[in-house]
């Protein structure tokens, strides 16, 4: 039985590859004024860097348990910035193939109950550019990816009959008192994990075992049996926690020992956490011009916070065919205080997830936006493009440069001020091609999505509950 009336928050620290400490520049009429030296350390995030920091030990502060969050480099060796962006264009393009099949499904009236399938190629892929943290399931600390596009979590377990090589030892479920397996007749194995994964459960041969099968576009997959267990968030326990334990499983998943699910579904940990949260979490991803520490929260406990401005919110779109999504409404956007003017702002229902590393726009809204930054960013000689990234520069030659600001807009006055880390993209450490860090979709009429990249130094609340998506801006720096 889950624990009830729990208000205490969980936090997670990241852990990142340590930079020197830098300042965040001066903003400036609309600009950014940074040395490149400064922004340099953004690309450390992507393979320059090799050193890493000890890890912290978990405490507690003003009531909060607080455990580590550690960026997924410390694992294990970074690919090179080509396959990373063809890994994420993957990711998006999956998203939008699963947003078009249940648009289909709509239109024949078919009923789907709460039904949406994992992404066709998950954050998970994205070995570097994802965040982790340590967990116990049972009694085994276990490191998992965390993913806001995702719903069940799932950990390799014995006996295994195909299993990557991970950090952690494998979670032994004959080794817990506290194990079982989850009926094959329950609504669980049938209609939770359809919701969850879009493929219902099946029966083991003795009818008392669920089994599970979830897989990637990139023939990478999970698949075990369902099962429940006491798992441990720092100090707070939950009872009956659902989740997969893996038996044989293949794929880019790094030396994690699996993934843990925060999207919107009944076997999510925010739903299956609700009692103890409030359906609440949100978090911070930090850049190396500040420290490389952040957090990720669960619970509505705000002191846990460092933010500089009050949090604000915006609704939260609810999408039934779409669970494991949240969505929210773009409504505008400004490059340098120089609003955009664009059509794909009519429809602005766009989805912010933390696997998707680039953010990408409807064509329209690019379009605009890309030739306003070129505009004020003339003053820099343009390099070749690179990837999914089409609008580079030359900034070898410079000890400093004035990187326009970048604003977007959502639904109820909601201005969220992008980081100067999130703006560029260093492809060479020399600055010689460093590239606007954002990408166009195909099709007008794609969903858009803001990716991670351009959501560090800020607080995101989701709020399942109250439907609602919040935004601050905080130094994702831990003290």
């Amino acid at each position: 039985m889950q624990m009830a009336h729990l208000l205490s928050a969980v936090l997670w620290f990241l852990l990142i590859v340590v930079a020197p400490s830098a300042g965040a520049g001066i903003v400036e009429d609309n600009a950014f004024v940074v040395s490149l030296h400064e922004l340099k350390f953004g690309a450390d995030e992507f393979g320059f860097s090799s050193s890493t920091s000890a890890p912290q030990r978990p405490k507690t502060q003003k009531g909060a348990t607080i455990l580590e969050l550690r960026h997924h480099s410390t694992l294990f060796k970074h690919k090179r910035h080509q396959n990373l962006l063809k890994m994420d264009e993957a990711r998006a393009t999956s998203i939008q193939a699963q947003i078009k099949n249940y648009n289909k499904f709509e239109e024949k009236k078919e009923f789907l109950p709460e039904a949406a399938q994992l992404p066709l190629s998950s954050g998970v892929k994205l070995q570097t550019l994802n965040y982790v943290t340590t967990i116990t399931i049972g009694s085994t600390n276990t490191t998992v990816i965390v993913d806001t596009g995702s719903d069940l979590t799932w950990v390799q377990c014995t006996p295994c009959a195909a299993c990557y090589t991970q950090q952690d030892p494998l979670f032994n479920p004959s080794s817990s008192p506290t194990y079982l397996s989850v009926p094959c007749n329950s609504t669980t194995c049938t209609t939770s994990l359809q919701a969850a994964t879009g493929i219902s459960g099946s029966c083991s041969q003795d009818h008392n075992s669920c089994f599970y099968a979830l897989g990637y576009g990139d023939g990478s997959y999970t698949r075990g049996i369902l099962a429940q267990e006491t798992i441990a968030l720092g100090d707070v326990q939950v009872s009956n926690f659902i989740f997969g334990c893996g038996r044989s499983n293949r794929g880019l998943f790094g030396g994690t020992s699996g993934l843990m699910g925060l999207g919107r579904t009944q076997l999510s940990l925010v739903s299956q956490t609700t009692d103890q949260f409030g359906g609440v979490f949100s978090y911070c991803l930090p850049t190396k011009l500040y420290n490389s520490s952040g957090s990720l929260v669960f619970g509505n406990d705000t002191s846990a916070f460092k933010n500089a401005t009050p949090v604000s919110y915006t609704r939260m779109i609810a999408d039934p065919t779409l669970a494991p999504f949240y969505f929210l409404n773009i409504t505008g956007a400004s490059v340098g205080g120089i609003p955009i003017n664009a059509s794909g702002f009519a429809n602005g229902k766009i989805l912010i997830d933390s696997g998707t590393v680039i953010t990408r726009l409807p064509p329209s809204i690019y379009k605009s936006l890309k030739a306003e930054f070129v505009a004020q960013f003339s003053a820099y000689p343009s390099a070749s493009g690179f990837s999914i990234l089409d609008t580079c520069f030359n900034l070898s030659g410079y000890d400093e440069v004035r990187v326009p600001t970048l604003k977007l807009e959502f639904e109820g006055d909601v201005d969220v001020s992008v980081d100067v880390s999130g703006i560029l993209y260093f492809v060479k450490k020399d600055g010689s091609q460093v590239c606007l860090a954002l990408a166009s979709l195909s099709y007008e009429d794609q969903v858009g999505i803001i990716g991670n990249y351009q959501q560090k130094n800020q607080r995101v609340v989701y709020d399942t509950v109250g439907s609602r998506l919040g935004f601050a801006k905080e130094p994702c720096s831990y003290s």
